[in-house]
């Protein structure tokens, strides 16, 4: 029998902290050894003697030794690094507005913030508190703080909270919390890969916008994260990434080289001025399939019904295909709201590409403005569907079928015909 992986896991003082037993149940059906860190508060809410019947170890509440009276005051010197060094990963449910805080500005008051400090292994987080705490800017700023360091965060749900309100901050379900622990784990093995080790992979990314007049224009509701997932990604398998990116709200990722453009007209000139660079291209943008003939040079007023009069835009993706050495290997996204799988063939036939990512993004839990995408990988011999996952986990899988196919092929498919 296989050895089951270390996961510790925190469990901070807030109302949710009773799920924090169902999540260590699930992470042990998981194939996981789940140890639990508590709070002083968290004790408030659940005893450790729950946690230390289910997981068999002992739990984990204090800097301090249990003899510290007697020693006088004697701290438990290792016992947090030791925790730090042999876990696979750090998970925090519920993580509450105080332990985000203390996470992002590098506070260690207790036995878990000490341990957050002394650890190198992956972090997840599951935020769980009242709506108006969670939307508070000191909490979002303290997310995006964690965000940038590489912290997995589980984005709560919205519904009825304990306080009697409702609104965002319930704790995300149990069963997130463990598939995103075992996303992490997965990725982090992924990422000591060097599979793409002397590849260059040009990336698109974001959603183009095409002016209307100076302050509006006509854009998609791309966020850009699978884009940055991909880029991320390649970068940590080995890749020199050249990302183009449309405007977001997303933190360039680190060692890639940033080219930022606005419209598709801008991203069609700046993909063709470095398609001569590539090995592999990725298509991951939205890009839109109008423009407003003329746009306007000054603000258009109220002033009754208008109509624009619309030009398509260029087809990137057919020219990239078309413009790339014949080995270079393109690989084209597709966003489907009905007859998924039949559209998406039909792209991939008509753009010539060697593989299509084809999403339903009819949905809100996938796809645009999401965390989490599904979709299917599509070949002209094969079609592989990507269940739910984080887009980061989904990235690792695009990636895997890439090398897949240049490893069957040796070059790009399209281009040894």
């Amino acid at each position: 029998m296989a050895e089951r992986i270390k996961v510790t896991v925190g469990v901070a003082g807030g109302i949710a902290a009773y799920k924090a037993v169902e999540v260590v149940r699930q992470l042990q059906d998981a194939g996981f050894d789940p140890h639990v860190v508590m709070t002083e508060a968290a004790e408030k809410f659940v005893q450790p003697l729950t946690f230390a019947a289910i997981t068999g170890h002992k739990v984990i509440s204090s800097l301090w030794s249990e003899d510290a009276g007697a020693s006088g005051g004697e701290v438990s010197g290792i016992e947090h690094i030791n925790e730090a060094q042999t876990t696979a990963a750090l998970v925090v449910v519920p993580a509450t507005a105080d332990i985000l805080a203390k996470f992002a500005h590098g506070l260690a008051d207790d036995f878990l913030t000490t341990m957050y400090l002394a650890s190198n292994a992956p972090v997840v987080v599951a935020p769980a508190m009242n709506v108006v705490m969670w939307q508070h800017p000191a909490t979002q700023a303290n997310l995006e703080i964690l965000r940038k360091r590489g912290v997995t965060i589980v984005e709560p749900n919205s519904g009825y909270l304990a306080c009697g309100m409702v609104g965002g901050g319930r704790l995300a379900e149990e069963s997130a919390v463990v598939a995103a622990v075992a996303e992490v784990l997965a990725s982090t093995t992924a990422g000591e890969r060097s599979d793409l080790e002397g590849q260059t992979i040009l990336i698109t990314a974001g959603g183009t916008r095409e002016p209307i007049d100076p302050v509006r224009f006509i854009g998609n509701r791309s966020s850009g994260k699978m884009g940055y997932a991909l880029a991320a990604k390649a970068r940590c398998r080995g890749a020199r990434v050249i990302l183009i990116s449309a405007p977001t709200a997303l933190p360039a990722p680190e060692g890639c080289e940033l080219v930022p453009v606005t419209t598709a007209e801008e991203m069609r000139t700046a993909a063709l001025a470095r398609l001569r660079e590539a090995s592999i291209v990725i298509m991951a943008a939205a890009v839109s399939d109008y423009r407003v003939t003329e746009a306007a040079t000054q603000k258009l007023k109220r002033e009754g019904p208008r109509v624009l009069q619309l030009e398509p835009t260029a087809d990137i993706l057919q020219e990239i295909t078309h413009e790339r050495r014949p080995e270079t290997m393109v690989v084209g996204f597709a966003a489907e709201t009905e007859n998924v799988l039949t559209n998406g063939r039909a792209k991939l036939a008509r753009k010539g590409v060697d593989a299509l990512v084809v999403n339903d993004v009819s949905g809100s839990e996938t796809g645009f403005d999401s965390d989490r995408n599904a979709g299917w990988f599509l070949t002209p011999e094969d079609t592989k569907e990507f269940a739910v996952s984080s887009k980061a986990a989904m990235a690792d899988r695009i990636l895997d079928e890439v090398v897949r196919l240049r490893s069957t092929h040796g070059r790009a498919v399209t281009g040894r015909r």
